[in-house]
């Protein structure tokens, strides 16, 4: 027995060293590698040490507010708020409050007592315009993820998820699966530069299948997706090993082909045809439309509003949706996610003061996209004037994401951005989808907190001048005196 260990050992070891010299061989001799051909074999460990690299760093030694894009603390408020857990800290805040933009919520002297509090209100999107107006309950949202760039199992953990905690869920550019509407959420359908889902064989918009959508009682709304933070000026991208049967017959595309949306809807590419297109839609289906856009150039949404006074104020879009130019969900070029787009933190009082500005207050609801998943976050969007709020990534962090960034690349550890069933079977839509609507519940709570803080009875209540935020001089100031109100003077 000992003599067939030693020989086996023997063996192995052989194999081991006839391999580093066929390794050594191919490295000194390849010339696509300039590393690996002055340093054979050894070279190759650069490789391996920058993959683990992400993975030692999260776990020993990044400091809880040093990740990017979004840090430990972040992700472990949504974590111990998606599981119930308690989310208070002691000792202090770990937050550095001298950076530029940090907010700094103006405490009241008197703060609204518990028995004065009172559950943010619903508000009706699409008053006056759609025969089927949607009473939205929640300020709170789950944004934009397309099934096949999230799991089956992930979809209905989300859907489920919403359903119990009364939000809405924004399908992504993907087409509506039997999955979005399982839980009997509150759906937002959202048409894509590709149509998926509504499309005819050509890739136009198919009438037919719209009011087949709009049929599903659970389908609230209708969103025209024009840009969205990940990729301002660039289509969705589905790899080809993610389109399988069922995404292909949902999207109305050919089996294991990589989906490739235009950079822009073909059919709109002025104010006119956006406004003809969003009134076709809205008389074809009977809900509310809006779109979803990043802003970078702004002169044509001054125009947008004031074409819409020009034909009436029914002709409006009936919500806008900004996100922030810093990236999301999907996997995009480098220099798109870095310096295309302005960030939310501009953009959000920019286009609130436009829509403002042009009397269109009561009629365009603005709903605030982009790295919105901390109580912080979501109260600041709320002074700045965002009517709702809404997030992907925090919902993938209650999902149970470790921000391991492999969503392109079909081998996401935690099942959520996978088609693999040996990966996706370690996520049980059941306990996720409770974690899900811990998530939102705990929100609303802590928002609500904030504002009974800034002396409101509820989020909806807070404004500008509860705000202040920290300036290049390391001094704050109030955002009504950094974005003056329309028609209020700040002070």
């Amino acid at each position: 027995m000992l003599d067939g260990l030693t020989s086996l050992f023997i063996f192995v070891v052989g194999l081991v060293v006839l391999a580093l010299i066929a390794l050594f061989i191919i490295d000194r001799y390849q010339t696509s590698d300039t590393v690996r051909r002055n340093y054979p074999v050894i070279g190759r460990m650069r490789y391996v040490l920058s993959d683990l690299g992400e993975f030692f760093r999260q776990y020993f030694f990044a400091m809880d507010r040093e990740e990017m894009p979004f840090n430990r603390a972040q992700r472990d408020w949504v974590d111990d708020a998606s599981k119930a857990k308690s989310t208070n800290v002691a000792f202090g805040s770990t937050r550095n409050l001298e950076p530029v933009g940090t907010p700094i919520f103006v405490n009241c002297p008197w703060p609204t007592l518990e028995r004065d509090a009172v559950k943010e209100p619903a508000m009706l999107i699409g008053e006056g315009a759609a025969r089927q107006p949607y009473l939205a309950p929640s300020l709170f949202n789950i944004s934009g993820m397309s099934y096949g760039a999230l799991s089956t199992p992930a979809v209905r953990a989300l859907s489920n998820g919403a359903a119990k905690a009364g939000c809405w869920m924004n399908t992504g550019e993907g087409g509506l699966s039997p999955y979005h509407l399982e839980g009997g959420c509150d759906i937002v359908f959202q048409i894509g530069t590709a149509k998926y889902g509504v499309r005819d064989e050509d890739g136009n918009l198919s009438d037919d299948k719209l009011r087949e959508v709009a049929a599903h009682e659970q389908v609230r709304m209708f969103e025209l997706k024009l840009s969205q933070g990940a990729k301002p000026g660039k289509g969705g991208i589905l790899p080809a090993a993610k389109v399988n049967e069922e995404i292909a017959k949902i999207r109305g595309i050919p089996v294991g082909e990589a989906s490739i949306s235009p950079n822009r809807h073909p059919d709109i590419g002025s104010i006119d045809e956006l406004l003809d297109m969003i009134a076709h839609i809205r008389e074809v289906t009977g809900k509310p439309v809006g779109f979803k856009t990043v802003v970078g150039a702004y002169g044509w949404l001054e125009n947008l509003f004031a074409e819409v006074n020009r034909r009436g104020i029914e002709s409006a879009p009936d919500f806008i949706t900004v996100d922030s130019g810093d990236g999301g969900t999907g996997a995009a070029p480098l220099p798109l996610i870095d310096n295309v787009g302005l960030t939310l933190q501009e953009a959000l009082p920019m286009l609130v003061d436009l829509r403002d500005k042009a009397g269109l207050k009561g009629r365009i609801r603005i709903v605030a996209s982009g790295k919105l998943v901390t109580p912080t976050d979501v109260a600041w969007a709320l002074c700045a004037g965002a009517d709702f709020t809404i997030s992907a990534r925090g919902f993938m962090f209650a999902l149970g994401c470790i921000q391991a960034m492999k969503c392109n690349k079909n081998t996401c550890p935690t099942g959520i951005t996978t088609h693999d069933k040996s990966l996706q079977r370690g996520l049980d839509p059941a306990n996720k989808a409770v974690r899900v609507a811990n998530f939102v519940e705990q929100m609303r709570k802590e928002v609500g907190v904030i504002a009974h803080s800034v002396g409101v009875t509820n989020p909806r209540g807070m404004k500008r001048y509860h705000v202040r935020l920290v300036c290049a001089d390391g001094r704050s100031r109030p955002l009504d005196e950094l974005y003056p109100a329309v028609g209020v003077q700040p002070g």
